[in-house]
């Protein structure tokens, strides 16, 4: 893992820098996505991995699966240099750590929002401006369930917590009670 991440990591800089360049993001972003998912599918690794299947094959393969409309010339040519330096394998680390640069740069926090029950589209809706504001930050939430919390939700934003779950009002309460 840490070598696929060492290796990725100049890779997923150098796209983010061209794609902040051309204004880009969103679409280097979704293509990258796009082709880390491809690349995790056990047909497609055999084909990178097989050599009789040439680095031009490979290329016209990947840019045939993501929107080029405009042909972004930066994308196609990023494609053609993983390809030719057989580094196609590393496009999952590549789109984590792309998107992980595009979050900070805008300002956006992964939020880990533990519930007791499943949380519907309509209150996720709701609470997510409540903990923007509270956290002081744009938020990009990852909903679990864990009954274990009784009612309520309890968010995780970096090292920073927030409990308003019922366990945790119980536990308040009973330490508390013993002092």
């Amino acid at each position: 893992m840490a070598e696929s991440v060492t290796v990725a990591r100049p890779y997923a800089e150098a796209a983010f820098r061209a794609a902040k360049e051309a204004g880009t993001l969103d679409a280097w972003d979704a293509n990258l996505q796009c082709l880390a998912l491809a690349v995790e599918n056990r047909e497609v690794a055999a084909v990178i991995g097989n050599p009789a299947v040439t680095a031009s094959q490979l290329v016209d393969f990947f840019l045939g699966l993501v929107k080029q409309e405009s042909g972004d010339p930066a994308f196609c040519n990023f494609v053609k240099m993983l390809a030719e330096n057989e580094r196609l394998s590393v496009l999952p680390e590549i789109a984590r750590l792309f998107a992980a640069e595009k979050a900070a740069e805008e300002g956006i926090k992964d939020a880990v929002v533990a519930s007791a029950f499943p949380l519907s589209e309509g209150d996720l809706k709701t609470l997510l401006p409540q903990l923007e504001a509270h956290f002081k930050t744009k938020l990009a939430p990852v909903v679990n369930v864990n009954a274990d919390l009784i009612g309520g939700v309890r968010v995780t934003v970096g090292d920073q917590v927030l409990d308003a779950s019922v366990r945790g009002k119980l536990d308040a309460m009973a330490i508390a009670l013993r002092n």
